[in-house]
């Protein structure tokens, strides 16, 4: 029977509070350093490591959170989760987006549909429509191939496939299955839609409208933004879109689109990459059979998150230690670097799907917690990000942990060789100086040039990006906000603090407004 606890309740919580902390400069110093770099290593699929060993534990620490996972019943949870619970109490749904890419439990029957069929079945037909575009077969009105694709949606319509098609872009133009250029549209700014037009050719232009309930103000807009322009090129709009939506949205049964397909409320949108959502844009930009592998790499981290031994299970520990450092520590923010160009959204979809899901102050019953939750979650590539904020996580007042990742090889396989050294070899010896300077930092009798140290990080590190070794991090990342959603006792799968800001943007939008919102609205010449 799973109990839904708040994590004060937990008798292995009090017990972590009383754990002694660890001197991190001095563990990662010398051969010490180097056995526990060794030591705290653990594959996660895709040829993936995550490796913990500059974080702030050891094997006491590690000992208390591996009972913490099982007083908090996060396997159990887990397994309820994917064999089909209302997991959702504030919206009373399901969470199913890891159906997308496996079935790891029990069939999931909903509204008398089995839902890994359903996926697959929306997954097999956006293949037949990007191979038949990509042949040729589905043309704009000319006769003409489709060049490029730009994917019209917000939030997690927009920042999770954004974000894969960036990883992707050069992988694929090296291995021959690059199709088709992608753009994406987001922002209401009418500069967005507006600099996406002027750099596309719109007759060879196929749009993707990605809206769950349809009604999406920020995406209509948008979508009208876009059909004002096929319409002064002379051309018919419903030529141009295909739609990615609910079954029951007014977009639906549309004649305005070549076709929909359809996604539902089960599989929320940070959550949504691997569904529908994304899979429309990466198959038509790179291929179904890329778009497959990515599956596939997520697969792989989905049934290692089903182990109930921590140090078997990469996305649970990276969970634990997090909470650690959150609610023993107090480290209020966690950076996300990825020494790798092609991630450079990355953490731009991490800071939602981390931050909406986990910014709650009430448990998911509704009631208050005495407890600290999500972090704040930011980051940038390295190296550029170390001419930039690093300064402040190096030698700033508050300690940030850190979550590196980095591979060993480059997507492109192009490279110059300059001072002894290759452009990859000097992205790898920056990240591994890094992780060292931050845990061990620097004495010197100039206080200017002291690093203090015991700055802890992780980092995960592959051969290659590639779509499998992008699956696998992406779904690492999801199942460790859930595991995380679960030891605070969230719901980490509804998102109510996006609402009021919705609500009251309509009313000044008809001129319902009165007090400070008028006077705003007057300010800003609405």
């Amino acid at each position: 029977m799973i109990a839904w606890k708040n994590m004060d309740a937990l008798t292995s919580y009090q017990d972590l509070l009383n754990t002694k902390p660890v001197d991190l400069a001095a563990a990662m110093s010398g051969d010490n350093g180097a056995q526990r770099v060794k030591n705290y290593t653990v594959p996660m699929g895709a040829e993936l490591d995550f490796n913990f060993g500059a974080r702030p534990v050891d094997d006491d620490i590690l000992a208390v959170l591996a009972q913490f996972a099982k007083e908090a019943q996060l396997t159990e949870k887990f397994a309820a989760l994917y064999n089909g619970e209302v997991i959702n109490t504030g919206e009373k749904r399901m969470v199913l987006h890891h159906l997308t890419r496996g079935q790891l439990g029990d069939n999931v029957v909903a509204d008398g549909v089995d839902k890994r069929a359903f996926y697959l079945e929306q997954q097999r037909k956006i293949a037949d429509l990007a191979n038949k575009v990509h042949a040729g077969e589905i043309t704009n009105a000319a006769g003409e191939k489709f060049t490029t694709v730009v994917q019209i949606g917000i939030g997690g319509s927009d920042l999770g496939p954004r974000a894969m098609y960036l990883a992707l872009e050069n992988w694929a133009k090296v291995n021959n299955t690059f199709k088709m250029k992608a753009e994406f549209i987001s922002n209401v700014d009418p500069d967005d839609a507006a600099g996406v037009l002027s750099k596309i050719d719109v007759a060879h232009t196929i749009f993707v409208l990605v809206s769950k309930s349809g009604t999406t103000l920020e995406t209509l807009t948008n979508e009208s933004f876009v059909k004002d322009a096929l319409a002064k090129a002379g051309l018919d709009a419903s030529k141009h879109m295909i739609a990615v939506t609910s079954e029951t949205s007014p977009l639906a049964k549309s004649s305005d689109y070549l076709a929909a397909f359809f996604m539902d409320d089960y599989i929320g949108g940070r959550y949504s990459s691997t569904s529908g959502v994304g899979g429309a844009v990466l198959s038509l930009a790179f291929g179904p059979e890329v778009f497959e592998r990515f599956l596939s790499g997520a697969a792989e981290a989905d049934a290692l998150s089903k182990n109930e031994d921590l140090l078997k299970n990469p996305a649970m520990l990276d969970a634990l230690i997090g909470v650690y450092e959150r609610n023993v520590l107090g480290y209020p923010t966690t950076a996300v670097l990825p020494y790798s160009q092609a991630m450079s959204r990355f953490p731009a979809h991490l800071q939602q799907l981390d931050m909406e899901s986990n910014g709650k102050s009430v448990n998911r019953f509704g009631e208050p917690v005495n407890y600290l939750t999500g972090p704040v979650i930011f980051g940038e590539p390295g190296t550029n990000g170390q001419h930039s904020f690093y300064q402040l996580l190096h030698q700033g007042t508050d300690i940030i942990p850190l979550q590196f990742v980095g591979f060993k090889n480059s997507q492109m396989g192009v490279d110059v060789n300059i001072q002894g050294s290759t452009s990859q070899q000097k992205l790898c010896a920056n990240v591994a100086a890094q992780i060292i300077a931050f845990a061990c930092g620097k004495q010197d009798d100039n206080r200017n040039k002291y690093f203090a140290g015991g700055r802890p990080s992780s980092i995960i590190i592959g051969k290659q990006l590639t779509p499998e070794a992008l699956g696998a991090l992406l779904a690492h990342f999801e199942n460790k906000v859930m595991f995380q959603g679960f030891v605070w006792n969230l719901n980490s799968f509804d998102q109510e603090g996006v609402q009021l800001g919705k609500v009251l943007a309509t009313r000044v939008l008809k001129g319902e407004t009165d007090g400070a919102l008028k006077a705003y609205s007057d300010l800003l010449g609405i």
